[in-house]
């Protein structure tokens, strides 16, 4: 290659990054391939390529593109990790599995690698395997609060509710207003009985996301458990308010509100007819 046509290169391929960094997708890929049929063998090219394809959702090929640049690279972690998250996408977890633990065998302290073959694994529901994953990521970066919360995720699965809580509360020291783990800690919380305290976690998910039915759902269960009706209703009316399908459906067969069966207003609410006086 002549040094015309090397410079040439490595201005289609900046060129290409600038694209992709602006979400120009399309024109990113164009630009990469430009500088692909100059140079096939540049495997930074196939691999950026894959991350423009992938960003589109088109996955086979970008796992193609991936297994270009590891053909001209065969130690590009980062190469492998990505053609992991897109297998995953795909839901191939086993291959995805394998693609990450050859990241990792490239470069053994690669906090991303460890993290994303926990998603896989927990998608396998190898729940075990996927906790001592995001433990290495953690090992690795210990301030990664994703990392944290999926472990608590996992650990949910394996009904370790303590460990569960603690996981939690590591992201959110690290993350404040991490709204996923005040709901998902409020969720712990509620099924260790602690109904106090799930109240207060849900109200700082609440503040960081009013319009969210789930929450409000879930804050109407505890206020039932507690026998506090009108605090059940007024919470059970707002998440009806917000996804009437769901909430209304779901509410009839919860036994969080048996205690409200025969309350007039929970009827209504429902649109369930009253019991007859007999």
């Amino acid at each position: 290659m002549s040094h015309a046509q090397d410079v040439e290169v490595t201005l289609l391929f900046q060129k290409g990054l600038y694209l992709n960094k602006t979400k120009a997708y399309e024109a990113a890929i164009a630009s990469y391939e430009a500088a692909l049929n100059l140079k096939p063998d540049y495997p930074d090219a196939w691999y950026n390529r894959g991350n423009s394809l992938y960003h589109l959702g088109r996955y086979e090929q970008a796992i193609e593109s991936y297994l270009q640049a590891i053909e001209y690279q065969p130690g590009f972690p980062e190469a492998w990790n990505n053609r992991g998250n897109a297998l995953d996408e795909l839901g191939r977890y086993e291959e995805a599995v394998k693609s990450y633990d050859q990241a990792i065998r490239y470069r053994a302290d690669y906090h991303w690698a460890w993290y994303n073959r926990g998603i896989s694994l927990r998608n396998l529901e190898r729940y075990e395997e996927a906790v001592n994953s995001y433990d290495r990521a953690i090992e690795f970066k210990p301030d990664y609060y994703w990392a944290w919360y999926s472990r608590g995720l996992a650990l949910r699965k394996l009904g370790r509710l303590e460990r569960v809580v603690a996981s939690y509360d590591r992201a959110l020291e690290l993350k404040p207003d991490f709204e996923e783990s005040w709901t998902n800690r409020g969720n712990a919380l509620y099924h260790m009985g602690n109904i106090d305290a799930a109240i207060e976690s849900y109200d700082r998910a609440l503040a960081l996301r009013p319009d969210a039915a789930t929450i409000w759902y879930n804050k109407a269960c505890c206020y039932a458990i507690q026998g506090k009706a009108d605090l059940a209703y007024e919470h059970l009316q707002r998440a009806i308010e917000l996804s009437p399908e769901e909430y209304r459906e779901i509410a009839q067969s919860n036994s969080d509100f048996s205690a409200l069966r025969r309350d007039n207003r929970f009827l209504s609410l429902l649109s369930v007819r009253p019991p007859r006086e007999t």
